[in-house]
């Protein structure tokens, strides 16, 4: 396996387990704010909508700049803000206003992750190098689904979300390697 794609798979690991540990139980941290099962769908909506239109738009501005490492930091560094944010989210409006900046975030990093892990293929593992990644998602996702359910049911969701922040800041600090590397073999 190449170092650049080591490095990405290590990154993004921690960094599905930091997001991985809120997914199920969602809708519970919304009712806990005072909201419903409509407003964790709106804020569902508000988090895919703003990914979906931004992401197109900067996909297209990604492709006119050589470095995608810049931007899978800069999302990974934008995502931990937003995951902080988590923890002073009051009422569904802040909650709203914390979706449109994870949001952006995801826009920023998935394009550029995306065309960074794909330059470091081997042409004649594309198929498995790509597995190994689903693999890792589905796998940290669903550890992260166990533990974010026993730290909410045991110490509540502000003791979450400052775990999520701490192991999302690991990812995003341990990205700051692709800086560091200029002999990982990339080809954008």
């Amino acid at each position: 396996m190449k170092r650049g794609i080591a490095l990405l798979l290590f990154a993004d690991g921690w960094f599905n387990l930091a997001l991985g540990m809120l997914g199920p139980i969602y809708a519970l941290f919304v009712e806990n704010i005072g909201g419903d099962l409509l407003d964790a769908s709106i804020a569902y909506f508000i988090f895919m909508f703003t990914t979906g239109v931004v992401m197109y738009l900067i996909g297209l501005w990604e492709d006119r700049h050589d470095h995608k490492e810049k931007f899978v930091i800069g999302g990974y560094f934008l995502t931990s803000l937003g995951i902080l944010l988590y923890y002073f989210v009051e009422n569904t409006r802040m909650l709203f206003i914390t979706q449109i900046i994870l949001g952006f975030s995801t826009a920023l990093l998935t394009p550029a992750f995306g065309a960074m892990y794909t330059s470091f293929l081997d042409k004649n593992k594309i198929a498995s190098e790509w597995g190994t990644w689903g693999s890792m998602w589905y796998i940290v996702t669903g550890i992260a689904a166990l533990i974010g359910g026993y730290i909410a049911d045991s110490a509540g969701f502000k003791t979450l979300f400052l775990v999520m922040f701490f192991i999302s800041l690991l990812a995003s600090f341990s990205s700051l390697r692709l800086l560091e590397n200029k002999n990982l073999k990339r080809k954008f």
